[in-house]
C-alpha cells in the first residue's frame, strides 16, 4: 500500500502531531508498505531530513514561522504538494492534525479520488480562544469542515472524540497513541541523576512538554513551594523565559529527548501535567510506562490515561492548589507511589506503537473497502 502521510509538523521540530507521525511512517515500513511524507520545512533553508529522522522520503514544502509562536511553522501555498502525490501514487492520503498543509492534502486527495483518513490531534479551538481570547467558533467551523471531507476522523481519546461528535464531525473512531514501553522504562531509575537534582531535598517531581500560554505550567507554583519537594521542567517554548522568572524554585532542564529523557522520567517520584487542553496527552503515557505515578487534569486525555486512585490522581483543570495538594499526599506515602506506578506501567507497557499502528493499518483497510464497496 501506498500512503501519502501529510503532516503540519515533522522533526526536527519533535511535538506530538510530529512524533505520532514519525512512528506512523516506521510502522507502514515495518508493515511492507510505502509511505512518502509531506512537511513543513523547519526553517528557511531547504535542507535534506537526516537519515534518523525519518525512514521514508520526505518532501518540505515552504512554511513561516506562526508570529509570536516561532516554535510552530505554517505551511505556505505551493506546488510541492500535488507533485509528492502525483509522483508517489498513493492508495491513501493519511492527514495529521490537518488544519492548513493537511487542508490542502484534503482537497488535493479528494481530486485525485484518493481515500482520506484525518487524525485530530490539536484542540485549535480552545488554543485560539487561549491566545487570542476569541475564534473558538471560527476554528471549529474550519475542523468540521476538514474533517467532514475525510473519509474517517481518528480521534485520539473519548473526550476528544466527544468534542469532534458534539461539534458535529461525522465518521469518528477511537485510535489512541503508542508508547515505546522498552524506552520509558523503570528500569531506567538512575541515582546519581536524582540526587544531583534533588540537592538535599526528598521528592522530586517532574512536567515534561512545551513551555506555552495552554500548558498552565505556572501552576506549579504552589508545588514547587513545598517542603523538601525539588520541580523540574524538562521542555522549551515561547512562555520559557517568563516561566523562569515566575517559578524561581523550580529547576528548568530545557530541551531533553531519547535515552536522557527516559532517565529524567524513571528518576521522578511523581509527574505532574497542567495543561487542560490535551488531546491525548503522550507524556502522561510515558511517564506511566516508567513506572511513575501522575497527577494530570481531569480533563480531555489525561481522563482515559490515568485511573484516579490506582495509577495516579486526577485534579480540577486550572487549579494549582489541588495540583498542591495531590502531590504532597502522595510525597508522603512512598508505598502508594510504589503502586501507583506499576500498575501504571501494568496499564499502558502493553500499548506499543506496533499494537496502535496495526490498529491503525485496520482503519486503512476498513476505508479502502468502504470505497471499493462503493465504486462497485
Amino acid at each position: 500500500m501506498r500512503v501519502a502521510l501529510v503532516t503540519e509538523s515533522f522533526p526536527p521540530d519533535v511535538n506530538g502531531v510530529a512524533h505520532c507521525a514519525l512512528q506512523t511512517a516506521r510502522h507502514l515500513v515495518r508493515r511492507g508498505h510505502e509511505p512518502l511524507v509531506v512537511a513543513p520545512l523547519a526553517n528557511s533553508a531547504p535542507t535534506a531530513p537526516q537519515a534518523h529522522e525519518s525512514p521514508c522520503p520526505v518532501v518540505r514544502v515552504p512554511s513561516m514561522p506562526l508570529p509570536g509562536y516561532p516554535q510552530v511553522r505554517i505551511a505556505l501555498p505551493g506546488r510541492r504538494l500535488s507533485a509528492a502525490l502525483d509522483g508517489h501514487r498513493p492508495d491513501l492520503v493519511h492527514l495529521a492534525s490537518p488544519f492548513v498543509l493537511g487542508a490542502r492534502g484534503m482537497a488535493a486527495a479528494a481530486r485525485r479520488g484518493v481515500p482520506a483518513v484525518a487524525v485530530y490531534q490539536t484542540d485549535m479551538a480552545r488554543y485560539a480562544h487561549t491566545y487570542l481570547g476569541r475564534g473558538g467558533a471560527a476554528a471549529w467551523r474550519r475542523i468540521r469542515a476538514v474533517h467532514a471531507a475525510a473519509d474517517l476522523t481518528l480521534a485520539p481519546s473519548s473526550a476528544a472524540l466527544l468534542d469532534l461528535t458534539e461539534h458535529g464531525v461525522p465518521r469518528v473512531r477511537l485510535w489512541p497513541r503508542g508508547v515505546d514501553s522498552g524506552r520509558f522504562h523503570p528500569g531506567r531509575r538512575d541515582a546519581v541523576l536524582r540526587s544531583s537534582l534533588l540537592a538535599g531535598r526528598e521528592l522530586l517531581v517532574g512536567y515534561v512538554g512545551r513551555l506555552a500560554p495552554e500548558k498552565d505550567v505556572r501552576l506549579l507554583a504552589e508545588t514547587s513551594a513545598l517542603p523538601g519537594v525539588r520541580t523540574v521542567v524538562i521542555g522549551e517554548g515561547p512562555s520559557a523565559a517568563a516561566l523562569r522568572a515566575q517559578l524561581p524554585e523550580v529547576r528548568f532542564l530545557g530541551r531533553r529527548t531519547g535515552d536522557e529523557l527516559a532517565r529524567l522520567y524513571a528518576s521522578l517520584d511523581v509527574f505532574v501535567h497542567t495543561g487542560p487542553f490535551e488531546t491525548f496527552c503522550q507524556t502522561v503515557q510515558e511517564a506511566m510506562a516508567s513506572g511513575v505515578p501522575v497527577v494530570a487534569p481531569a480533563a480531555g486525555g489525561p481522563l482515559d490515561l490515568v485511573d484516579h486512585g490506582r495509577t495516579g490522581l486526577l485534579v480540577p483543570p486550572g487549579d494549582g492548589g489541588a495540583l498542591r495538594d495531590a502531590v504532597r499526599t502522595l510525597g508522603g506515602d512512598a508505598e502508594r507511589r510504589l503502586s501507583y506506578g506499576a500498575a501504571g506501567r501494568r496499564a499502558v507497557a502493553a500499548r506499543t506503537w506496533e499494537a496502535v499502528g496495526d490498529q491503525l493499518l485496520a482503519h486503512y483497510e476498513d476505508v479502502l473497502a468502504d470505497r471499493t464497496a462503493v465504486a462497485a
